[in-house]
């Protein structure tokens, strides 16, 4: 403690020699600091990165040693990686993605620091095609059978795992029937056959559509009489 004390002793003379000693007594000053930080902490030019008590000492105003004490406590930033295929496009937090790549979101973890996520992002794309096809009466696709002229789509599952999405432009042509009732005698030349009996006759040929054209024939034939005397 700090005051006057005296020390007596005994002179080269032989009398007592007497020292008062007037003392100040300062005081080594103590201090604490808490801090949570993450990843890592910059104290008084040291990089901190693990959790735990740390000191730091220099001259405090009285000339004694000012030591403080750093409580610390090192938060580590989270990531994580997610792996993702999709059709086209993909929506992640709020934002839609159409070309395949690496993304982050960055929000905060429950410790306070940093949740970094990563996405490994593979966008596979639908596929188109398409077909013409001209047909007479009706056109069977894919297990269904078509009578008008049109536009239809079959989609299936392309080898990416995506939609393939085929369109068919489909153009239906009919089959031309035409009747023609013919009365002859004997016989009747049609088509470069000769008919000697009545009857119904057919003959199929290429329309100008491309199609069937068959034309029936009605035919009667009446025979020649004849008579003698």
């Amino acid at each position: 403690a700090s005051g006057e004390y005296t020390y007596t002793t005994t002179a080269t003379n032989g009398c007592d020699s007497v020292v008062t000693l007037h003392l100040t007594i300062n005081k080594t000053q103590y201090a604490e600091l808490t801090a949570t930080a993450c990843d890592s902490y910059v104290w008084n030019g040291e990089t901190y990165t693990t959790s735990g008590d740390y000191t730091y000492t220099t001259i405090a105003a009285n000339g004694c040693d000012s030591i403080v004490t750093l409580h610390l406590t090192i938060n580590k930033t989270q990531y994580a990686e997610e792996a993702v295929t999709a059709c086209d496009s993909y929506t992640w937090n709020g934002k839609t993605y159409t070309a395949s790549g690496e993304y982050t979101y960055t929000t905060t973890a429950t410790n306070g620091c940093d949740s970094v996520v990563t996405l490994h992002l593979t966008i596979n794309k639908t596929q188109y095609a398409e077909e013409t096809v001209t047909a007479c009466d009706s056109y069977t696709w894919n297990g269904e059978t078509y009578t008008t002229s049109g536009d239809y789509t079959y989609t299936t599952t392309a080898t990416n795992g995506c939609d393939s999405i085929v369109t068919l432009h489909l153009t239906i042509n009919a089959t031309k029937y035409t009747e023609e009732t013919v009365t002859a005698c004997d016989s009747y030349v049609w088509n470069g056959e000769t008919y000697t009996t009545s009857g119904e006759y057919t003959y199929t040929t290429t329309a100008a559509n491309g199609c069937d054209s068959i034309v029936t024939l009605h035919l009667t034939i009446n025979h020649t009489q004849y008579a003698e005397e």
